[in-house]
């Protein structure tokens, strides 16, 4: 099950993905251009070319799970950056599945407290 609580890294892919590829396609391009371990608690989002659909792999345990997204209408806001991959957190990955750009302005974004004992 998709449970973005659970997620403590986000990795995007820049660019396109060709989404034929599956778990070891998709893996081998985890480990060979995001230079990441596909077996880490980390998940990793790819896009294709229309910006329409996506996929997230990630490890769990003993075996991967692969995500897949097909919009019927509308595209993904999917950053435009040069690079191996795009480190996010799971609230701007919440606004991308969401529809909105991962750059959120208005956005209040977490305040943690530092508190002494």
């Amino acid at each position: 099950m998709l449970n973005a609580e659970s997620v403590k890294q986000v990795h995007l892919a820049p660019g396109a993905t060709d989404l034929r590829k599956s778990i070891d396609g998709l893996s081998a391009i985890v480990s060979a251009v995001f230079e990441r371990d596909p077996f880490s608690d980390q998940w990793f989002v790819f896009c294709n070319k229309q910006r329409d659909k996506l996929k997230i792999l990630r490890w769990d345990t003993n075996g991967f799970w692969l995500y897949y997204r097909r919009l019927e209408r509308g595209r993904f806001k999917w950053p435009v950056q040069a690079g191996p991959a795009l480190c996010i957190s799971r609230r701007q990955l919440q606004w991308l599945l969401d529809g909105l750009r991962i750059e959120q302005p208005q956005a209040h974004w977490p305040v943690h407290a530092n508190i002494a004992i």
